[in-house]
């Protein structure tokens, strides 16, 4: 029979992990992270002390998730779900408020005010401008609500985090691919020149990718004819289309930032009268752009694996909501000199020889998907089957 003594001490023991357990799972936007962490603290030495665990799947609260435009397939087929997914099997208490900016800055602001109005614990966030996204940062922060930078790195001192592909080595195989194959081809430094699309200035990643590439292509001796600094593949489109009647055969290659620009170039080489396409680059590795590498109307795309980047971001915005302090495989410098911690991807240059070992086995798209009637005998050509 249990004395008065140890009775008493194992209620209160009890009493402490409840209000603890309460104290860090408050769904109340004022709880700061410190604050959670002693809560979670407490729990576990009272959970210790009467010898059992502290109670699980009672951690809740809403995680924001903003995504920056629908004009790329990959933010609805894959970002949105991959981190919704990872986020319920984590945690099955905690609700995704989602939403998409169309490519509006002023739209992403507005709609980050209203997932704070809501009481979000954390925004994961794609900036549609990565340097004007530093003011949802402030606003997040003025409210205790961290913020993980996804994809594209956010010129903020404030972030939590930033989950994204190692956007330093993109534009470098991009344009080490597209050099590699205008050789292949016999084309040599002297016999024409490059156009160039690159993202927009205000994107963060965009910039990344055009200085990654102008390394690789400044010291190559190939001219670069042209370029256009753009993510509308409308503009784009009548951009590569002036630049034909400019420089017309002297186009030997065509570097493009993304899967869209590149379908905009092939769009635009078709409507003037362009039978056989330079090698052309991508990103992003969409339906459509692995349709035009099997056709040969692209040459290449980049695959940055969206799962792991996805998932990080939403283990990190779990954990967070915990009170925990996330750390980082690495760190990433901001445009204006914060250091921030970090999670990035390891980029990959598919062509249609290696769809099926990178594409297709990870599972971002299936040989269906790809191969559809019009393109299965270019399919089977490239052996996918």
């Amino acid at each position: 029979m249990e004395s008065s003594t140890v009775k008493v001490a194992t209620r209160v023991a009890g009493a402490l992990v409840v209000l603890a357990v309460l104290g860090a799972c408050s769904s109340s936007a004022k709880t700061s992270p410190s604050a959670a962490t002693s809560a979670t603290s407490v729990a576990s030495a009272a959970a210790s002390e009467v010898g059992g665990a502290a109670p699980a799947g009672n951690l809740e609260g809403k995680i924001g998730l903003l995504l920056p435009n629908t004009q790329a397939p990959r933010y609805e087929g894959a970002d949105r779900p991959y981190f919704e997914s990872k986020v319920k099997e984590l945690c099955p208490n905690c609700t995704v408020l989602y939403a998409n900016a169309n490519a509006d800055a002023a739209k992403q602001q507005q709609q980050a005010e209203s997932m704070l109005s809501q009481g979000v614990k954390v925004l994961a966030l794609d900036a549609t401008e990565t340097f004007a996204a530093a003011g949802i940062v402030a606003e997040a922060k003025a409210k205790n609500v961290p913020v993980i930078s996804y994809a594209r790195l956010i010129n903020s001192a404030g972030l939590a985090y930033f989950s994204s592909s190692d956007d330093d080595k993109v534009g470098g195989l991009q344009a080490q691919s597209l050099l590699d194959k205008l050789q292949s081809n016999g084309v040599k430094p002297g016999d024409g020149g490059i156009l160039m699309i690159n993202g927009d200035a205000t994107d963060s990643a965009a910039v990344l990718f055009k200085t990654g590439a102008h390394k690789v292509i400044d010291s190559s001796g190939y001219q670069v004819l042209a370029e256009f600094d753009n993510w509308d593949p409308t503009k784009v489109q009548d951009w590569v289309a002036s630049q034909v009647t400019r420089f017309g055969s002297k186009i030997k290659g065509i570097y493009s930032a993304n899967d869209g620009n590149a379908g905009a170039a092939v769009a635009a080489l078709k409507g003037a009268g362009v039978s056989v396409m330079p090698p052309i680059t991508g990103l992003d590795s969409d339906v459509d752009a692995l349709q035009r590498i099997v056709m040969g109307t692209q040459y290449m795309t980049v695959y940055s694996p969206i799962r792991p980047m996805a998932d990080k971001a939403a283990e990190v915005a779990v954990s967070l909501i915990k009170g925990e302090t996330p750390t980082g495989d690495t760190t990433v410098t901001t445009p204006s000199g914060a250091s921030v911690p970090a999670s990035l991807v390891e980029p990959v240059p598919v062509t249609a020889g290696n769809i099926e070992t990178t594409i297709v086995k990870d599972g971002f798209h299936t040989v269906a998907e790809i191969c559809t009637t019009v393109y299965a005998d270019a399919c089977a050509k490239a052996g996918l089957k």
